[in-house]
């Protein structure tokens, strides 16, 4: 039986989240080693664990991955989220970039200082409804998805996108209704359905704490 995949990172979303709903999605069961203390994190750098000293990592396989988007990339391709030639997987690639491009932003949020949040939210803002969401919108005119006819990552993405945006705009999609029923339509896919269930692996909105305890084992 093949081992349980492995995933190391600290107590919250961050860089990890995606790739946590990509083997939800997959249907992966995976265990969490979560980092709590400087002295995990130097562990695994003595080991040599960390490629580039740096985490996520993702133990599967028998390999230790580290890179976020070699990470998903590699799952995706593996259960087949990953789209049937390489002008979709292109395709996807650009979507995908463009919602880590927003998502990355969210997430960098609560490492900025409390003068400096207002603005940022703002520009967020700004740039989900004029720049990010009328490509997606416009992307599901003639399908529900945004590349071919099945569930790629880059779906995966814009779900978790969609749901980050809403926690800090409620009516971010307000001005979009295919965005809005896909993601009713993403709402029904089984594995999602049950990842959105409190006692999921799925990690709530970061906090403080989660920021205090990074920056202490990273020594930020």
């Amino acid at each position: 039986m093949a081992a349980k995949s492995t995933l190391y990172y600290f107590n919250g979303r961050g860089k990890m989240e995606s790739i946590r709903w990509l083997l939800a999605v997959a249907g992966v069961e995976f265990q969490e080693v979560i980092f709590t203390t400087r002295e995990q994190y130097e562990k695994l750098l003595h080991d040599g664990a960390l490629m580039f000293q740096q985490m996520p990592m993702l133990e599967m396989d028998g390999m230790k991955l580290v890179q976020s988007k070699a990470i998903m990339n590699y799952i995706s391709a593996k259960y087949n989220l990953y789209g049937k030639d390489l002008k979709e997987r292109v395709r996807i690639d650009m979507y995908a970039e463009g919602l880590r491009d927003l998502m990355e932003m969210i997430i960098n949020l609560l490492f900025l200082t409390p003068a400096e949040q207002p603005r940022a939210l703002k520009i967020i803002e700004s740039k989900a409804t004029d720049r990010y969401l009328p490509v997606y919108e416009k992307a599901l005119a003639s399908s529900d998805y945004l590349v071919g006819n099945q569930l790629s990552c880059a779906d995966v993405h814009l779900f978790e996108c969609i749901l980050m945006l809403e926690e800090k705009f409620p009516s971010v999609l307000s001005n979009f209704p295919r965005l809005q029923a896909f993601q009713k339509r993403m709402r029904a896919v089984p594995a999602i359905h049950k990842f959105l269930q409190p006692g999921s692996q799925r990690k709530p909105p970061p906090d403080e704490a989660y920021v205090k305890n990074v920056k202490e084992i990273l020594r930020m």
